[in-house]
């Protein structure tokens, strides 16, 4: 049973919002309210953030050794694996995500990413010592830590709200660093679960704070003069504001931003693996995943065979209600993104592209947020639909000439987040792969693992998330010059 989210996770408590103001939860389904979050307000980010600053300034968390922490964080893995079903359920009701996806893969992944970090926190070179280089500091080398930033907002999408926070605290609270959390307005009654897991875990007051709320919220904790470093996953227009004022404030920030992933299908590729594997990828959340291959790349001698086969593939695919376990595409997650894929299928139809699979409403849903599984075939790279995120369940499918054409297709775009090479030839696909100007790549494989490291390339993003690369965003070097025959170790970097 859904419920209004009536208060706030400050300081290790459960808090009455200072602020009177709520925001609506809309149905996707139904299009009818059925809860309400807080909308958080200046004091309430305040306190959070005063939390949070007195958590790494003072308290014992920075304090612990890595190996407490990562301890530490293996339990709230098994706090978040006890509430799976209700954060999943949360889930479903607030923005839509198909409860299969949503209870085997939203919340499941979000625990397997912080067992990850947890159980690698000895991969890292935490301290290292080096001799010095100029004559002038002889007797004398130096001892490099990897000191923690400090207080992080972080602000994760509706999407995927666990698994994209998750990309971001995990790394974060490993190095020492606290965090306050503002969810999206879409996807804020789960939190109610997440903040519960900490809390249950014990980790110390402060640590990981939660405050719900909308624009203007984020908008205040980002520019909080307390905040040490931002982490935000979302559009590249919101990504690029974020960015912007983060240089200003001369303040470190983290961007994962859209994707216009491109899947090139060779001739020897095995197809029906490859159809069978992307469709899984392309359709997660109902095609509102950032890391979609949503560009087919099919070469011009296999191209009737490969439209074919996935108009075929797709039209398979259940769509209905996200309560329903076997549906794969649902809603899509508020009216605004409604209208945003309606829009681009019209433009689609208006450049010249050709519907070889829906491209309207599909029958029988007039009320709630669902659209089309829609397939473009004769797709010119050059389109809107081939260049701009779309973020729903549209596909294009390009026509290629041959590997170095299929190249420079792909790499022509904006955006570089992801992308996949199918082939029988691995060192081949291999070779592709590399020559794509995108963060995560695969060969016969177009999924993420919490190993592989997310570093998107042009608007898709600065700075990287997932892989051990991740922890690196989370800290700065602190070089200490020492005399050479002294023995000297941190107990904690702080």
């Amino acid at each position: 049973m859904i419920s209004s989210q009536t208060r706030l996770f400050i300081d290790g408590t459960w808090v009455t919002p200072q602020s009177s103001q709520t925001i609506p939860v809309i149905s996707p389904v139904t299009e009818e309210e059925i809860a309400t979050i807080p909308d958080g307000g200046a004091a309430d980010i305040d306190a959070a953030v005063a939390a949070a600053r007195a958590a790494f300034d003072s308290g014992p968390w920075p304090r612990m050794s890595h190996r407490e922490r990562a301890e530490m964080l293996k339990r709230v893995a098994d706090e978040l694996d006890k509430r799976t079903d209700d954060m999943a359920e949360a889930m479903v009701a607030e923005m839509g995500s198909p409860i299969t996806q949503a209870k085997f893969g939203q919340v499941p992944v979000t625990s397997e990413l912080l067992r990850y970090y947890a159980e690698n926190v000895d991969s890292y070179e935490w301290e290292t010592r080096r001799p010095t280089y100029n004559a002038l500091n002889d007797g004398f080398d130096v001892m490099v830590q990897q000191a923690p930033y400090g207080v992080v907002a972080a602000i994760p999408p509706w999407n995927g709200p666990q698994i994209c926070g998750m990309m971001k605290y995990a790394p974060a609270l490993l190095t020492g660093c606290t965090i306050v959390v503002k969810p999206s307005p879409e996807a804020s009654l789960n939190y109610v679960g997440f903040a519960e897991a900490f809390e249950a875990a014990g980790i110390p007051n402060g640590v990981f704070n939660v405050v719900t709320g909308g624009v203007e919220t984020s908008k205040y904790l980002v520019s909080h003069p307390d905040v040490d470093k931002v982490a935000f996953t979302g559009s590249v227009e919101v990504g690029r504001s974020i960015g912007e004022a983060c240089a200003t404030l001369m303040r470190p920030v983290t961007l994962e931003l859209g994707g216009k992933s491109a899947a090139i299908i060779r001739d020897d590729a095995d197809l029906d693996d490859a159809i069978e594997r992307l469709l899984g990828q392309m359709f997660f959340v109902s095609g509102q995943a950032c890391n979609a291959p949503s560009r087919i790349l099919a070469s011009a001698n296999r191209y009737e065979e490969v439209v074919d086969a996935f108009v075929t593939a797709v039209d398979k695919l259940p769509l209905g209600l996200p309560t329903e376990p076997d549906t794969v595409v649902g809603p899509m997650a508020n009216q605004a993104q409604k209208e945003r894929v309606q829009r681009y299928v019209e433009v689609g139809k208006q450049e010249g592209a050709k519907v070889a699979l829906g491209g309207g409403v599909p029958e029988g849903f007039d009320k709630g947020w669902f659209v089309d599984k829609t397939v473009f075939r004769d797709v010119d790279n050059s389109m809107r639909i081939a260049q701009e995120e779309i973020f729903g369940p549209v596909l294009c499918i390009i026509k290629y000439e041959d590997d170095e054409d299929a190249l420079r297709i792909a790499n022509d775009s904006s955006l570089g987040l992801a992308g996949s090479v199918w082939t029988a030839d691995v060192q081949k696909g291999y070779e592709m792969a590399g020559a794509l100007r995108s963060g995560a790549l695969g060969v016969n494989n177009h999924g993420f693992d919490p190993a592989t490291p997310l570093a998107g390339r042009k608007n898709s993003g600065i700075g990287c998330e997932r892989g051990l690369e991740a922890v690196y965003d989370y800290v700065t070097p602190r070089a200490i010059l020492v005399p050479s025959e002294a023995e000297v170790s941190a107990p904690y970097i702080i």
